[in-house]
């Protein structure tokens, strides 16, 4: 199992209503994407993090079906531009001593077929994660 979890903090000033689009667009993400087996979104407590964000994925192949999937570029689309300062990362039980040269992998390639979701990425004050591609310098 990979358990994929993502924390992230919101823009100063952002609309209330914006931000509200965004987290139910993550709990989209969980009933509308076939791999992932269960899901929790919701407030990141009793860290620096304001919401968080964990999906339960069986194997790689469901990881590439939940990165690449419509609802989760979706999120990405209108969450991304609300958010401050973002991390990702996964816990998995999966034995291979490669799964996380894997999960990066699958992370890198895709951002590479997305150049408008890298430069999202990029655009974020602060992120995190398998193969982040930063971001940029201002």
């Amino acid at each position: 199992m990979i358990y994929h979890i993502t924390r992230m903090t919101i823009l100063p000033g952002m609309p209330v209503d914006k931000v509200e689009e965004a987290v139910e667009s993550l709990r989209n993400q969980g009933r509308v994407i076939p791999s992932v087996i269960s899901f929790v979104v919701g407030p990141d407590i009793g860290g620096e993090y304001e919401w968080g964000a964990t999906y339960v994925i069986e194997d790689l192949d469901g990881y590439w079906e939940y990165l690449k999937h419509p609802a989760h570029r979706h999120t990405d689309e209108i969450g991304l531009p609300l958010v401050d300062k973002f991390v990702s990362f996964d816990i998995t039980d999966d034995p291979d001593p490669q799964i996380a040269d894997k999960i990066a992998s699958l992370h890198q390639r895709r951002y590479e077929e997305d150049p408008a979701l890298a430069k999202l990425v990029s655009d974020l004050n602060s992120y995190t994660g398998s193969s982040a591609p930063g971001p940029h310098a201002n």
